[in-house]
């Protein structure tokens, strides 16, 4: 095979086979194939798309590249669930252990922030000593013990994602739905789970502005994962403004705790909850949606999905201390309130912006490498259809220098403030399934 021939058959969008789809990234993955040419290809998909065999194809060639973990020896049906990334988007804190300590094992490898969205590493990494590295040994241990871990992908899982997503994110090729989803599906089967939530964002927050869009990528996760023998089922959810009142790093990791208190924001506690309770019938705990979301909520009422995320804590290095006492988190210097100029009700929210602005103080990074300030972020005071007079705090910077006047702008513009209350989105959309 000569890589010219793929590239030129996707230009004049013929269909890949599975042995041609193989091959690339096999060759790609060992450095036989040139960055220019796998760019030539990348954008030729993004321009002519691909068939769904296409598609789940390149998914598994990719998740083929490198090192699938085997969970088998750990009893019970794994599940583990994947945001497509969001402002404020914390679920996954809360969530893993309101899962695990119901019996259901959670194997999560998740990544970290870039951009205007926020990791979950980074967050869990404010907490003192918590150590997302992990040996699979180590990794394996954990699950089997306290049925639940996060930590970061190895660089032997999906090499070819790897390279291949570096590419795309200078290649002008990011927002393409076969890519997004070859590339989310590639990491999630190599940590050997069972079953998978996805929870894709909606709005003007998220990669996919449109539900139209949202849909075809949850079609397209659905079908990969059913294609793999994993069960799934995806979510479309609400990003048109940020999750929670929280945007930041310690900030959410304080947000959460609210959360496993059974306190919190109520957008985040019920969708912690709907996701565990897909999580929970996937695994097999619960024979339908309404006895698993009762049985979520009582975890959360009692204080054992609490529990569990002390034992997380303490299993991966952390100090535990911080879940009875959040002021151990790192705390930023400073409060700036950004205060409205005009009086009526929040309408519109730029959610990208607000993101752009946790980015700008420090706790979000521009390029790969940029070192995170954890304690920086921001506190939401007013939200989509809240009342506002003049004067009142919108938004309580939290940062480490007083220089932040851009910042302060930037926030100010991203709220609307309207005559009339906006019409309320539901939290979700739409459910898909295989």
């Amino acid at each position: 095979m000569r890589m010219v021939d793929l590239i030129t058959k996707k230009r004049d969008r013929g269909e890949l086979t599975n042995d041609e789809l193989t091959w690339m990234i096999e060759q790609y993955t060992a450095g036989k194939i040139p960055d220019y040419q796998m760019s030539a290809f990348l954008m030729a998909v993004y321009f002519n798309g691909m068939t769904d065999a296409e598609r789940n194809h390149f998914a598994f060639a990719m998740l083929h590249s490198g090192d699938v973990l085997d969970l088998s020896e750990i009893p019970g049906i794994k599940v583990d669930k994947h945001s497509t990334g969001g402002v404020g988007d914390k679920i996954s804190i809360p969530l893993a252990p309101l899962v695990a300590c119901l019996g259901v094992p959670v194997p999560m490898i998740s990544g970290r922030g870039l951009g205007h969205t926020g990791g979950t590493l980074d967050k869990l990494e404010s907490i003192p000593g918590f150590n997302v590295t992990e040996t699979e040994a180590e990794f394996k241990k954990q699950v089997q013990t306290i049925h639940e871990a996060i930590v970061s992908a190895s660089r032997e899982v999906a090499p070819a994602d790897r390279r291949i997503y570096a590419l795309r994110d200078v290649t002008g090729t990011v927002e393409s739905i076969p890519l997004i989803a070859g590339s989310i599906m590639s990491k999630k089967l190599a940590s050997g789970t069972n079953a998978l939530v996805f929870d894709v964002k909606v709005g003007n927050g998220a990669f996919m502005k449109t539900i139209k869009d949202a849909r075809a990528l949850a079609k397209a996760l659905v079908s990969i994962s059913k294609s793999a023998g994993v069960k799934s089922v995806a979510l479309l959810t609400d990003m048109n403004q940020p999750l929670g009142i929280t945007i930041g790093n310690s900030l959410e990791i304080a947000e959460s705790i609210a959360v496993l208190k059974n306190r919190g924001p109520r957008d985040v506690h019920d969708l912690t909850v709907a996701l565990a309770a897909q999580m929970l019938v996937l695994g097999g705990k619960a024979p339908n949606l309404e006895i698993a979301s009762g049985l979520a909520e009582d975890a959360l009422r009692d204080g054992r999905a609490l529990s569990a995320f002390k034992q997380l804590i303490q299993a991966q290095g952390g100090d535990p201390a911080v879940v009875d006492d959040p002021r151990k988190l790192p705390q930023a210097k400073y409060r700036i309130p950004v205060t409205a100029d005009e009086s009526g009700v929040v309408d519109q929210i730029d959610t990208n912006a607000l993101g752009l602005a946790a980015m700008q103080l420090g706790g979000g990074r521009a390029k790969k490498d940029d070192v995170l300030d954890l304690a920086v972020g921001l506190v939401l005071h007013k939200k989509l259809g809240t009342p506002v007079s003049k004067g009142d705090t919108l938004v309580m910077l939290h940062t480490d220098t007083k220089n932040v006047a851009d910042i302060v702008g930037l926030v100010q513009k991203a709220y609307h403030i309207g005559s009339s209350t906006p019409k309320k989105s539901p939290l979700i959309y739409e459910i898909i399934r295989p």
